[in-house]
């Protein structure tokens, strides 16, 4: 099982309230990929570009049919104004999905904790240089990784996440909450996987840690300290942390078939939970487990690949491709990889080809924001499964991120989004 992990919870966050029985989900109808296009109860909004936003109607449509997407929310924006702000599907069976709808957003608040630190950067608080142990002394092999190196993903921690007690325990009880101590400890307690600074790995072991390191830099809680150096001055207002598995109305239910091997479900019978309200305290840290919605995904990727928060250095770092080329795999670090044109990490932010991105998948939920700076085209998308979407170990790719280089290669043909290395 731990072999599947990695494919369902790479770069992401979440967890559940309710937990669909078998003999319901057996029967639960599924949408149809031709359900209405609804935005919250109003008409859609004019578009700029009237003929892309039919094309990215036709891509939404014929990949739904095609994945077995139960919804899907899309919001495309060039030079911030909108060629498409539409929801297709349903949230739950008879609950169209509407594009006011809130959903987790996983790895995006990773590049809110890149862009807090390097504001830190910016006011000559901290160095990227630094050590961890600076602020967290009693971390196992802080004196040898940098902030700097927890940001960009090559301190060489192995990620909790891969850990088979832990994978054992969340799906044992997804309701279960995590403190950011254990999740480090059990992720910093190994070995590393090499010498600080010489590979790549993604762990998000890396990011409990400087979420740790943050507040006490700071001394403020992450949450505020977010809110008070990129979600406010973003007029982000639908992404918060909640402090627990809430999430505001209106609500986007997720579903998932991924327990299926753990609670040793045959194949041959149809299986599905609502994983909305699993514990998301697993995924990242504590501060940083947010909710949003699309239009804030949307800023996100604008304001992310703008630098508008950063001073021009500190943008250049966090977008830089520096890693290109870098990295190998590694026996036992189920991660380790040389970084390529499709995929090379950043400070907290994924560059792809010409493209910046975070794509968060877990618990049946999945979603991508990017942008493309030299066209200024932002591109955010949620979507969440039916039970044919998994196969029968209970697998399922990300499909938001399938979707996202299909609208980013009709947006921008000239400079689509390349296809990483599997």
């Amino acid at each position: 099982m731990s072999g599947r992990v990695p494919r369902r919870w790479a770069h992401g966050s979440a967890v559940l309230a309710v937990v669909a029985l078998l003999t319901l989900t057996a029967c639960t109808p599924q949408p149809t990929a031709d359900a209405a296009a609804t935005t919250g109860g109003a008409s859609a909004p004019s578009s700029v570009n009237p003929e892309l936003a039919a094309k990215v109607r036709g891509i939404v449509t014929d990949t739904m049919a095609k994945d077995r997407l139960r919804a899907v929310i899309v919001r495309v924006t060039v030079d911030g104004q909108a060629v498409i702000t539409e929801a297709f599907g349903e949230s739950m069976p008879g609950v169209p999905a509407t594009t006011d709808m809130h959903f987790r957003n996983g790895a995006v608040a990773i590049s809110y904790m890149s862009t807090a630190l390097l504001q830190l950067v910016d006011a000559k608080e901290v160095s990227l240089d630094d050590k961890l142990s600076k602020w967290l002394p009693e971390v196992p092999h802080s004196d040898s990784v940098t902030l700097g190196q927890l940001a960009q993903m090559t301190s060489g921690y192995a990620d909790y996440v891969q850990d088979q007690g832990l994978i054992d325990a969340l799906y044992k009880d997804p309701f279960h909450t995590w403190t950011p101590e254990e999740l480090a400890s059990i992720g910093a307690s190994k070995p590393l996987f090499y010498k600080p600074g010489t590979n790549w790995d993604y762990a998000h072991t890396n990011y409990v840690l400087l979420g740790l390191a943050l507040e006490k830099i700071t001394g403020m809680r992450l949450d505020a300290l977010l809110q008070e150096k990129v979600l406010g001055p973003l007029g982000l207002r639908n992404t918060r942390d909640p402090g627990s598995p809430a999430i505001p109305e209106p609500v986007l239910h997720a579903y998932t078939s991924e327990r299926r091997e753990p609670l040793k479900i045959p194949a041959a019978i149809r299986f599905l939970e609502d994983s909305t309200y699993w514990n998301p305290s697993w995924t990242l840290a504590r501060g940083a487990i947010q909710t949003t919605d699309i239009a804030d995904m949307a800023a996100t990727a604008d304001a992310i690949g703008s630098g508008t928060l950063l001073s021009p250095e500190s943008h250049a770092l966090q977008v830089s491709p520096s890693l290109r080329g870098k990295g190998s795999k590694i026996d036992g670090c189920p991660t380790c990889a040389q970084q390529s044109v499709g995929y090379t990490y950043g400070l907290g932010v994924v560059i792809s080809g010409d493209w910046l991105l975070q794509n968060p998948m877990f618990a049946g939920y999945s979603a991508v924001e990017a942008s493309l700076p030299s066209q200024k085209i932002a591109v955010a998308v949620a979507a969440t499964y039916s039970a044919d979407a998994f196969d029968s170990s209970g697998n399922t790719p990300n499909r938001a991120q399938d979707l996202f280089r299909l609208i980013g290669a009709a947006a921008a043909p000239d400079d689509a989004p390349p296809v990483p290395p599997s």
